[in-house]
């Protein structure tokens, strides 16, 4: 497995970026990928460790050392179908994925994880580029019907793999393009949405259907579904924002994330202004921002703020600033607490931690500051710092500060399924069935906001689950 001295003469290399300065310009992807040679010494670094640890790190379940000495012995085709037999989507996770498989590599201990990410997305991208990435149609139809509610992308995963096992299956969603989040929720400078389109191309020619600007629950009902498909799978987002409940909240200056990414591309995609805020334009032109949480959501913010030109931009977090480096003999092989510091951050940001939001201050319902105080921790409870008090100068205060559940209203209230005590819809990993018999949930929506990787995951593992209800049986991998 790889190259019997790799990691002991190879040393981790990782791509590149375009230089901020030029990259601020445009909001194409900026990636630059290593050469073909350099990717085969990458993967031969991925020896026979005896335990792969990048595994259990993998939500998806990735055989990342097969495929790593595939492409070590230079058969990308079967390193694509390794790749595939457990990812749908590996170039998506190849470029937004945080990578928990690199974390848990047996290399990690030394800090110098095999470049897993860099392998996988060159993998699939040199897939699609050779033409061996083709729709899978099933000769033979089982004549049942499913509708799968939410195309993110565990309700793209469920779909694919649902209509491979021959099943009629119908694509909801409410927003005008598929991709749910994807779509909409990631930056095209960290995913361009070609990378979806295609994908569609193949969904569509492998027998889904698809129905977009078709709110289940609004223009549609939850029970004319349950009426006409054999299975309903609730495959939403956990898209029910953390707001701010403090003083000025209600100013016009103060807005959520979701709101300010999403506008930015429907622009990139080509919509006018009134379709792509239709309840009024967010612009960092000129203006001093505030993001409001620490997590990738606000760093997507801080780089779509600046290629908007903003005057500045600040990203504060309420708990303290990680450790710059973890400590391995605790945190090994799982994610570990640290310091992230994204690409966006790099174009330019301050940042700041342990800071409590006290009031949005302005005049004539304009944002003028953010009144703030330091705090500490002692013993998990929260203490404000006496004396420490400060103002950040703000024109636009962008919250990103993660979601708490799905929403209720429509599909959720409609469907009357049981929820769990963090408001997600109830389901377990085993059959991914709710409280009402023929209806299931998987993605956010049954797990809370989590990652791309476990969407699909989850996505994969309900068509299984669906499959087997409705036939007795499945062939669908889990």
């Amino acid at each position: 497995m790889g190259k019997v001295t790799g990691f002991l003469e190879i040393d981790r290399k990782e791509a590149t970026y375009a230089d901020p300065q030029e990259r601020l310009k445009h909001y194409r992807e900026f990636t630059i990928p290593l050469p073909e040679k350099e990717l085969k010494a990458q993967a031969a670094r991925c020896m026979d460790c005896g335990i792969p640890y990048c595994h259990t790190g993998c939500p998806v379940n990735n055989i990342i050392p097969d495929w790593n000495n595939l492409v070590y012995e230079g058969d990308w085709k079967s390193a694509l179908e390794t790749l595939h037999s457990t990812n749908n989507f590996p170039e998506f996770t190849g470029r937004i994925c945080p990578a928990p498989c690199e974390a848990a590599c047996t290399l990690n201990i030394d800090d110098a994880p095999v470049n897993i990410k860099s392998i996988e997305c060159a993998i699939v991208d040199r897939g699609w580029e050779e033409g061996w990435i083709t729709p899978q149609i099933t000769e033979e139809k089982t004549g049942k019907s499913v509708a799968v509610v939410g195309s993110g992308p565990a309700g793209l995963a469920c779909a694919q793999q649902l209509a491979r096992a021959g099943h009629n299956v119908t694509l909801f969603e409410k927003n005008d393009r598929m991709g749910g989040l994807l779509r909409y929720g990631i930056p095209d400078f960290k995913m361009e949405k070609h990378l979806i389109n295609r994908r569609l191309v193949q969904m569509e020619a492998e027998g889904v259907e698809f129905r977009t600007s078709t709110e289940v629950g609004v223009t549609v009902s939850m029970e004319s579904l349950q009426d006409n498909y054999d299975a309903v799978v609730m495959a939403g987002g956990a898209e029910k924002p953390r707001t701010l409940d403090i003083p000025g909240y209600e100013m016009a200056g103060v807005r959520l994330a979701m709101e300010f990414l999403t506008q930015q591309n429907k622009r990139n995609a080509g919509d006018d202004e009134m379709r792509a805020a239709p309840r009024g334009t967010i612009s960092a032109t000129g203006k001093h921002v505030i993001v409001i949480g620490g997590g990738d959501t606000g760093s997507d913010c801080v780089g779509t703020s600046n290629r908007q030109g903003a005057a500045s931009v600040t990203q504060i977090e309420i708990m303290p600033k990680p450790p710059e480096k973890e400590d391995k003999t605790f945190s090994w092989p799982d994610w570990p607490l640290k310091l992230r510091t994204s690409s966006s951050h790099v174009e330019g940001c301050e940042r700041d931690w342990a800071i409590l939001t006290k009031r949005v201050v302005g005049t004539n319902g304009n944002v003028e500051g953010l009144e703030c105080v330091r705090i500490e921790w002692v013993d998990g409870q929260m203490q404000e710092i006496a004396g420490s008090e400060f103002t950040l100068k703000a024109d636009l205060i962008l919250l990103a500060m993660g979601f708490v559940g799905p929403r209720r209203m429509g599909l959720v209230d409609q469907a009357e399924v049981e929820l769990d005590a963090r408001g997600n819809v109830a389901a377990n990993v085993l059959d991914y069935g709710t409280s009402k018999p023929g209806v299931f949930a998987c993605g956010d929506m049954r797990r809370g906001q989590s990652l791309v990787v476990w969407a699909i995951r989850e996505g994969r593992q309900c068509a299984r689950a669906v499959d087997l209800q409705l036939m007795g049986r499945s062939l669908l991998p889990r």
